[in-house]
């Protein structure tokens, strides 16, 4: 029987992704591990292995085309001894399906759906289930905020955790919350933010209304890309959720500047007669920020509905323009890692995070973020926290300002930090300690090599 070939879900937000080059052809023959085509998300251009032996019998989706569903089908395989003609009873593509809560690493054939399928159909419901039709924007809400429907177990499970039920997005029969969204809430996955009660409705002038206040041709039209567009969306989600608060402080920069050329000057030289590496003032300052969070283990945390999550290692994203967008490639382990590692591995997926090459797993989670204009002259600024962290440091230029010591003005490298919390996670006089402990290991670098 041919085997569908579905768009795979390459992170667990990806919804859509654009097919931009087929790597085998119709009549190709693959087997399992062949990359058969590039898939670009809004983040990364991911190469697809196929998972099955067989033979490409028809490529449904060609390349090119974008915003192509999760789980939609994209091509036909033909397994040992079928032809093409196997493939007429073929469905060429079913609904456009959402993308499953986890993140996809092979293609899925409907029959592998089946039993799942088939088990939460045969799961009981209440009457009203059946009758009032649900939307699928509104999960398991029905008639404009009325009754919330899910199974009995989700319920309970729901009571017993503390959970919201009208919070949690159901992905069973008609938007029903069944005991897996329980599962998921528990770890803060599925969960709408909570309506404001008595919160006015904000219009949002439409795109006719704001170009009607411009003059025809006194512009030009640029469409959004899908990472312009997740960036968007991402920005206003963390805005509107996460209750921000921001602490600033300056910090000398002349002992860790002094101990970047030492480290730099001791680098052993590689075959190519090049240092093997060079460390930026950027790489110290995410070693000083990962251990300012080991010495103060209660803002290493995140945020879930049901509870925190209390991290044993500092993983530090940064903050990498390219072009049209941002990414945060993650440095994982950083209060383990030596300088020179920290160093090699930053200039290796800042490289690749410019011609979108990074994979899901290196800039998806972690557990802060550093943003640093301070190469663009920048002096201040505040960064928006990027979920899950529940913190982000924004740092500026470092110049030469006017510091008192002992009652005589001298001059001094300076660097202005602030820090972005999400309050629900740090309280105040905690990010506190946290930017002191970073401000200690910058002006004392040597403690970080200790």
């Amino acid at each position: 029987m041919p085997v569908n070939i579905l768009m795979p879900a390459l992170s667990p937000t990806m919804e859509k992704g654009n097919l931009a080059k087929w790597l085998k052809k119709e009549g190709d023959k693959v087997k399992a591990g062949d990359v058969i085509a590039e898939i670009e998300t809004d983040k990364a251009t991911m190469e697809v292995e196929a998972v099955d032996e067989g033979t490409i019998g028809k490529i449904v989706v060609a390349e090119g085309t974008q915003d192509v569903p999760v789980n939609q089908v994209i091509a036909v395989l033909l397994e040992e001894g079928e032809d093409a003609g196997a493939i007429k009873g073929a469905p060429s593509a079913p609904p456009p399906a959402k993308a499953e809560s986890k993140p996809a690493s092979s293609f899925e054939t409907p029959a592998a759906r089946a039993p799942q399928d088939e088990a939460e159909k045969k799961r009981p419901r209440p009457e009203e289930d059946a009758k009032a039709p649900v939307s699928k924007g509104e999960g398991a809400r029905a008639n404009g905020g009325g009754r919330v429907f899910a199974s009995p177990l989700a319920r309970r499970l729901a009571k017993d955790a503390g959970i919201d039920l009208a919070r949690v997005t159901g992905s069973g029969p008609h938007g029903r919350v069944v005991a897996h969204d329980i599962e998921q809430a528990k770890k803060g996955g599925g969960l709408r933010a909570p309506a404001a009660a008595g919160a006015p409705s904000i219009q949002v002038p439409s795109d006719e209304q704001i170009r009607a206040l411009f003059e025809e041709g006194s512009y030009e039209f640029v469409p959004h890309d899908g990472m312009r567009k997740t960036i968007a969306k991402r920005l206003v989600e963390s805005k509107s959720t996460i209750p921000h608060y921001y602490l600033t402080v300056d910090v000398e920069l002349d002992a860790l500047l002094a101990a970047r050329q030492s480290i730099n000057s001791a680098s052993p030289m590689g075959e190519d007669g090049k240092p093997r590496f060079r460390v930026s003032v950027n790489d110290l300052l995410i070693k000083a920020l990962a251990l300012a969070l080991i010495k103060i283990p209660d803002a290493n945390v995140t945020w879930t509905e049901g509870g925190m999550l209390k991290h044993k290692h500092a993983d530090v994203g940064v903050a990498v323009a390219i072009p049209n967008g941002l990414i945060t490639p993650i440095v994982r382990h950083a209060d383990e890692k030596s300088l020179s590692a920290i160093s090699n591995e930053m200039r290796d997926m800042a490289g690749r995070a410019r011609n979108r090459k990074l994979k899901p797993q290196e800039y998806q989670g972690g557990t802060t973020a550093i943003s640093n204009l301070g190469m663009y002259g920048i002096k201040e600024f505040s960064a928006v926290i990027n979920p899950p962290h529940s913190t982000i440091l924004a740092v500026g230029v470092g110049e030469e300002r006017p510091v008192a010591r002992k009652g005589k003005v001298e001059v001094a490298t300076v660097m202005t930090a602030t820090l972005s919390a999400d309050h629900r996670a740090v309280d105040g006089a905690l990010g506190a300690e946290l930017l002191t402990a970073f401000k200690s290991f910058v002006e004392k670098p040597i403690s970080m090599l200790a």
